[in-house]
């Protein structure tokens, strides 16, 4: 698996909206991958804060590339839960969304999430979630 891979998975897999987030796939490790969610006015809300659904959606994507990074391949699956706690409002600095696949069975798969500040690298939320895989 490399960046580049991985960069193409968010262009062939996720829907259009998604890719309108803008995230770039900066690194990962055996069973982790972490993206990059730009900071923009069209993602911010009042007093330039990111918006719960923006780091949401960034931190499922997340999920789902560590899951084709963990498989060496994209495999078809659903979100079943995805927990969020926000710790702290984002503004001004883009995210890092670091997604980290606990376990993966056959049917089931596991993972934890964190997303903090690129800038500042302080947790703005943290989120549980488990996959149907398909």
């Amino acid at each position: 698996m490399d960046t580049t891979t991985l960069q193409t998975a968010l262009a062939d897999y996720f829907a259009p909206w998604v890719q309108a987030l803008g995230l770039q796939v900066q690194g990962f490790d055996a069973d982790s991958v972490t993206l990059r969610l730009p900071h923009s006015d069209a993602l911010a809300r009042t007093g330039g804060i990111v918006c719960g659904q923006a780091m949401m959606a960034a931190a499922d994507t997340a999920m789902a590339l560590a899951l084709v990074n963990h498989f060496g391949a994209f495999r078809p699956c659903t979100t079943v839960q995805l927990q969020s706690s926000f710790l702290r409002p984002l503004s001004g600095q883009d995210a890092l969304v670091q997604a980290r696949v606990l376990r993966a069975g056959k049917s089931l798969a596991f993972g934890e999430i964190d997303l903090r500040g690129a800038t500042d690298g302080k947790s703005v939320c943290r989120a549980s979630t488990t996959y149907a895989l398909l």
